[in-house]
């Protein structure tokens, strides 16, 4: 099957490894089921209605959205701080037969504006729009600068809220020791604040997100880093987020944790929040399929 791939990238990227800046908020670990690679949930219950992912649901199909005669709607994908195309390799093939999958880079720039500002000139017209992390940053900033472009909004593991003092602090000491040439890498001991617990020791999983930071490069990761630091608050305008949004992210997500993602749906109107168990921050790659499920599922209710 041809899966419509669009994959925008920097062609000045190189392989120097950069170290994962980590945010100050913690939670608490929460029991949860053993996770299905099956599971869905509807997007369709009024706010501020929480759900949890955990195998046991799976939602009657729903119409595809009508694209100008073709039948697939196109799906801006927004990666997260050092992390490339390989973040969404698992939804691409699955949500193939729905979605004309564009996915963007965003390493070239040092400001969410601008950041967003080149998303919108390679993105078609209009399209459905899901963020990881930082790219839910930039998602907010697109939302505030052409809201009528995006038919869909998805927002995962991603805040409202600006950096805190503390955090702006240590990105600098990121930024600090990148110039001074000194790299700690994506290593084992820093994998158990990104990850679940029961994903630290999948060598595949590490390898994954160790390859993506060495392609990202020393370069881009000061600009990553320089935008996340002066991204605004995004808060005073989520009220006025008019299209279809789902906002979702990991029990076990240390970086965003889901009291974080709560005041983000409840802020936005009509918002679905989700909450996907034995998850940490990054659900592409820990819980693949039930990420996949989810999406599609948001892409094709009316």
């Amino acid at each position: 099957m041809n899966h419509a791939v669009k994959i925008i990238t920097r062609p000045d990227a190189n392989d120097n490894i950069a170290a994962w800046p980590f945010a100050t908020a913690q939670t608490s670990m929460v029991a949860s089921m053993p996770p299905s690679p099956r599971s869905t949930i509807p997007l369709s219950a009024p706010r501020p209605q929480l759900s949890t992912v955990d195998g046991q649901d799976r939602p009657a199909p729903a119409p595809a959205i009508d694209n100008g005669g073709e039948s697939r709607v196109e799906l801006v994908l927004l990666p997260g701080l050092l992390c490339d195309h390989a973040l969404w390799e698992e939804q691409i093939p699955h949500l193939a037969d729905t979605a004309l999958i564009n996915v963007m880079d965003l390493t070239g720039h040092d400001s969410v504006t601008a950041l967003a500002r080149s998303v919108l000139s390679a993105a078609p017209p209009r399209f459905a729009l899901a963020g990881l992390s930082m790219g839910g940053y930039v998602a907010m900033e697109i939302m505030r600068q052409a809201p009528e472009r995006v038919i869909k909004l998805a927002l995962i593991g991603a805040s409202a809220r600006p950096d805190a003092p503390e955090q702006s602090a240590q990105r600098r000491g990121f930024i600090k020791t990148t110039h001074l040439g000194k790299f700690r890498g994506v290593t084992s001991r820093l994998l158990p604040q990104l990850i679940h617990p029961d994903r630290v020791s999948d060598a595949a999983l590490a390898a994954t997100i160790m390859a993506m930071a060495r392609r990202v490069g020393r370069e881009a990761f000061i600009r990553q880093q320089t935008a996340i630091i002066g991204r605004p608050d995004s808060r005073p305008s989520l009220s006025s987020i008019a299209c279809p949004t789902l906002v979702l992210g990991g029990r076990e997500d240390l970086l965003t944790p889901p009291p974080v993602l709560a005041e983000l749906a409840a802020a936005i109107p009509g918002a679905r929040h989700v909450i996907i168990e034995k998850c940490g921050h990054l659900p592409p790659l820990e819980r693949p399929h039930a990420l996949s499920e989810l999406l599609k599922t948001w892409l094709l209710q009316e």
